[in-house]
């Protein structure tokens, strides 16, 4: 789910959406989803602890950092034409390991039940990759009816996905 809320800020801050702005972000988000399961489970008790403690300030930084990133350009004058494009870079590094961090400790918690890890991460890469096929072009359709804050609002949202990841970790 916070791979597709993400999608969906993408396909709002972006001015048109092509086809590759789409498979970039959904081939990504999948591709992280499906490998972070798998890094998690090969990494067994080893990091087990680092990552209880420390995934969801990872989390959160990162999205914090590409939210405040988008509200802080919402604020320049260059407008939509001066937006960097969230499906490249380091903005589409970011997004795809703060969304997937949660899969890292779900790889993590099967290695200790010795399961199989193979089938889930399949599993979990393609309805990932879809929820963000879906979100993006939602966002961008979205955007388009909202666009003069859609940047503001979406790097908010971001700031926000990332609070609710650290809260609900530190309330566990």
């Amino acid at each position: 789910m916070d791979a597709f809320a993400v999608s969906i800020v993408a396909g709002l801050t972006l001015p048109r959406l092509t086809g590759r702005h789409v498979f970039r972000l959904a081939f990504h988000f999948g591709l992280f989803q499906f490998f972070m399961p798998v890094l998690g489970w090969l990494a067994g008790r080893t990091v087990t602890g680092y990552v209880a403690t420390s995934g969801h300030w990872v989390a959160f930084g990162l999205l914090a950092l590409v939210g405040g990133k988008m509200v802080w350009e919402s604020r320049s004058a260059g407008g939509p034409a001066a937006r960097k494009d969230p499906t490249r870079g380091w903005s589409l590094v970011a997004l795809s390991t703060a969304t997937s961090l949660d899969a890292l400790a779900v790889g993590l918690s099967m290695a200790l039940i010795d399961v199989s890890i193979w089938l889930p991460s399949v599993v979990i890469g393609l309805v990932a990759g879809a929820m963000t096929w879906i979100g993006i072009v939602f966002g961008s359709r979205l955007g388009k009816a909202y666009s003069r804050r859609a940047e503001l609002v979406g790097g908010l949202v971001l700031i926000a996905i990332g609070l609710r990841v650290l809260i609900a970790s530190l309330l566990k």
